[in-house]
């Protein structure tokens, strides 16, 4: 049986958007142990401007009513009826609630990943409107669903709330880091703080991790803050930081992919993820796959296992002083060199042991397509 993902975009990894990374790095990992899958995109345009791969790529054009397909697009869905299962991606998207109409108007299977659509803290965001349309649309893409994917716990407590169903699955991602790695005395001659992402403020508690490390600055006054990424609201960021004393300290790096972003990560020392909300930040595992210690919220469902594997700190409420509190737990970490290998060392182990890509795609067939 054939397994099609479907995605707004082109599951491009030269893009800040989370789900198209995980979506490549999922069909990459499934051709890899020899299933049939490919990703069907639903794109604005159809160029092949997207990064190379070892699976088909199936690009549909976005219509202007969002909840309309193509001609095109239910033809190829209905040809392959008894040949499939399509595994859909994103949450609060239009034109899955019409795909999965169709698609369970003919028996033909689909599971559904909302990518943190539905924790606590998503839902807070327009929730009258989410309550209306739910309503009228999710709560029946939902039902049509052979299974509903949640990548972390919050997701799962946050949908039964709202749907209480038998189908929610709890599975990661997996994840493998192919570039050499090599762990030893930092040569920093201060400690180096970074974070990679979407810069979205609110949602990545970029505020905090700015008056954390102001405070933090004053203290240590070589520190460094290095914050990779993109978005509109970089020049808010800038704002924020202009005419600030600490400011000097702050490099706001923008956009970096492949070995330049790696290079750059490679030179941080602790990798730090204060979100409010996240599903499950790819960043964090990258960043820990590198031997990076990290510091990281509740909220992003991975920091029972930072904390328990002792690759890092968690924080427990959206404070810059207790981000501040855990800067300085691993800057006296950092201090102490031995001390600080292991710490790395362990960041290592935990991505290693929970997200074991042949394990998890073995688990994906037998939960999942199933």
């Amino acid at each position: 049986m054939e397994i099609i993902h479907i995605v707004l975009g082109k599951a491009n990894l030269e893009r800040m958007n989370g789900v198209n990374k995980v979506v490549h790095q999922l069909t990459s990992k499934q051709t890899e142990f020899g299933e049939k899958v490919s990703v069907w995109g639903i794109t604005d345009d159809l160029l092949n401007n997207y990064c190379d791969r070892n699976y088909e790529t199936e690009l549909f054009l976005k219509k202007n009513n969002p909840f309309a397909i193509s001609k095109f697009l239910k033809e190829s869905i209905l040809s392959k009826k008894n040949k499939a299962i399509f595994h859909f991606h994103g949450g609060w998207i239009p034109v899955f609630y019409t795909l999965s109409k169709l698609l369970h108007q003919n028996n033909i299977p689909f599971v559904y990943t909302p990518h943190g659509a539905y924790n606590a803290v998503s839902m807070q965001k327009s929730s009258l409107k989410k309550k209306i349309y739910f309503s009228l649309f999710e709560k029946k893409l939902l039902e049509n669903s052979t299974k509903i994917h949640c990548i972390g716990q919050s997701e799962i407590i946050g949908l039964k709330k709202i749907f209480k169903n038998k189908k929610s699955i709890l599975l990661p991602y997996g994840y493998e880091n192919n570039t050499a790695i090599s762990i030893e005395k930092s040569n920093n001659p201060e400690i180096i703080f970074g974070f990679i992402g979407r810069l979205d403020i609110h949602t990545k508690g970029l505020d905090t991790l700015l008056e954390a490390f102001q405070n933090f600055q004053k203290k240590v006054p070589n520190s460094k803050l290095w914050i990779i990424g993109d978005s509109s609201e970089k020049v808010i960021l800038e704002q924020q930081l202009k005419d600030k004393s600490f400011a000097k300290n702050v490099i706001l790096f923008g956009r970096k992919f492949g070995e330049e972003k790696n290079e750059l990560l490679k030179k941080i020392d602790v990798f730090v993820q204060p979100s409010r909300n996240e599903e499950l930040p790819l960043s964090v595992i990258e960043a820990a796959s590198f031997g990076k210690p990290c510091i990281v919220t509740d909220a992003t469902n991975i920091s029972q296992l930072i904390t328990k594997s002792q690759a890092g700190k968690t924080i427990y409420a959206q404070s810059g002083n207790l981000l501040e509190k855990a800067m300085f737990e691993l800057f006296s970490c950092w201090k102490t060199p031995n001390a600080f290998i292991e710490m790395q060392y362990n960041a290592v182990k935990v991505i290693c042991e929970n997200y074991n890509w042949k394990q998890l795609i073995s688990r994906f067939n037998i939960e999942l397509y199933h």
